[in-house]
């Protein structure tokens, strides 16, 4: 008999508060470990990959080439949000998420020892190519997981922004040690970083897998979830009955990321390149700005959730997306004055108007779908902006870049991308502080 079919029936007080702080412990770990896995790529990409498996390219050839390769990991995250969407509804979001943990953290452990071009020629890319997309399969499915297990314990509907805001934690932190990791072995091997020294910290993720395994390990099933095996209601294809049942809801959510997500890779990714290539700056001083940025997002993303609890979801999100898109040009500017402070500053301050998205952003989206259905839903829905807004944006960022020679192109880029997120934004439904454990389609 499984957890989820043993545990019937309400948990006393104490109990569950127990749980609610090991499942928002848990999941706020468990996506650190798994952002750490996937940024780390992002963070290594503009600088080692396009020198170390397209050698004989021009180098801005090299970093599109590389960022092209960075993009399979982006469409493999809707099919990793269907696949465990489609068992999150089935067998529980507890099993689900120990799954997407090992898939993901394996799939970086074996990107450290991918060799180059100078060893096995254009194989090297072609492996990187094949575990970023299984890397990417992972990710998909942890996001929907790590929101609904924090939620669905949450006895009261009064902080649901708050405590769904601690999931998405995991991106910040998982920054935060990326560039850490990178700083740290960029150090220690010196010359030798293009060799041997970016390896070490995919190397290290193995460790991180096994911390967070012993965490989720520890968690029982959700009560939401336990509800539904009681009722028998558990749907035998979750994924064709959201899209059936909830389409709007799953199309609203993914262009409502767009201003969340173009703009954040831009910021996190293709800053490397833009930074040594064009503002001639050492990686070491743009891998400090991007950890203190994390540092920054360690407030401000639950202030945010904090936020929407108080003042309603869609108004925090929407005041998020205007800021997104003004602070594009803002950005640049700072940029390409080429001094080292305003550079600096335009980094640290580039996440505070996507922290203002990305804080309830995960109640915004979960809450709208029915509780049988939500893993798929907020999954796919989640997931489907990672190929229309995140993967692309570091390889459009390039290819605009190139075309035109300034970032201000960049930045109507972003624009564009956040009027897409207040037009979604507008037209998605507010469940703040609304009961949402009833079944509604």
């Amino acid at each position: 008999m499984s957890v989820a079919t043993a545990l019937s029936g309400p948990l006393p007080e104490a109990e569950h508060r127990s749980q609610l702080r090991k499942a928002v412990i848990a999941s706020a770990i468990g996506t650190t470990i798994e952002w750490y896995d996937f940024l780390l790529y992002s963070t290594v990409t503009g600088l080692v990959f396009g020198k170390l498996f397209f050698p004989h390219s021009d180098p801005m050839v090299g970093v599109l080439e590389a960022f092209a390769v960075y993009t399979v990991g982006f469409i493999a995250r809707p099919i990793g949000g269907a696949l465990f969407g489609h068992f999150g509804d089935r067998i529980g979001r507890k099993a689900t998420l120990i799954a997407t943990l090992l898939i993901t953290g394996l799939a970086t452990f074996a990107v450290g020892f991918v060799p180059g071009y100078d060893t096995i020629g254009i194989w090297g890319a072609v492996i990187l190519t094949i575990i970023r997309f299984i890397q990417g399969i992972g990710v998909g499915g942890e996001w929907g997981g790590s929101v609904l297990l924090s939620m669905e314990w949450a006895r009261t509907n009064k902080h649901r922004g708050f405590i769904t805001s601690w999931p998405q934690l995991g991106g910040p932190a998982g920054l935060l040690l990326a560039n850490i990791a990178v700083l740290a072995f960029s150090a220690i091997s010196g010359d030798q970083f293009l060799v041997w020294g970016w390896r070490i910290p995919f190397m290290l993720s193995i460790i991180m897998v096994g911390v967070g395994l012993y965490i989720r390990l520890g968690i029982l099933e959700t009560p939401a979830f336990r509800k539904i095996l009681d009722e028998q209601r558990v749907e035998r294809a979750p994924v064709f009955e959201v899209m059936k049942r909830q389409p709007r809801q799953v199309f609203l959510s993914m262009f409502a990321r767009t201003a969340e997500q173009a703009p954040a890779y831009i910021y996190l990714a293709f800053v490397f390149a833009y930074g040594t290539q064009v503002l001639h700056q050492p990686r070491d001083f743009l891998l400090t700005a991007l950890i203190t940025a994390g540092v920054i997002s360690l407030f401000t993303i639950p202030i945010s959730g904090a936020l929407s609890d108080r003042y309603g979801r869609k108004r925090i999100y929407l005041i998020g997306s205007v800021l997104t898109g003004i602070f594009g040009f803002v950005y640049f500017a700072m940029l390409d004055t080429m001094v080292p402070g305003w550079i600096f500053l335009g980094i640290i301050l580039s996440f505070v108007p996507h922290d203002l998205m990305y804080g309830p952003q995960a109640a915004l989206i979960a809450e709208g779908f029915t509780p049988r259905l939500r893993y798929s839903g907020c999954s796919i829905g989640y997931q489907l902006a990672s190929v229309t807004a995140g993967g692309p944006a570091p390889l459009i960022a390039t290819a605009l870049f190139a075309a035109y020679g300034t970032g201000y192109a960049i930045a109507i880029y972003i624009a564009v991308c956040a009027i897409v997120s207040i037009i979604a934004t507008m037209m998605m439904p507010d469940h703040t502080n609304k009961d949402i454990s009833a079944e509604n389609a």
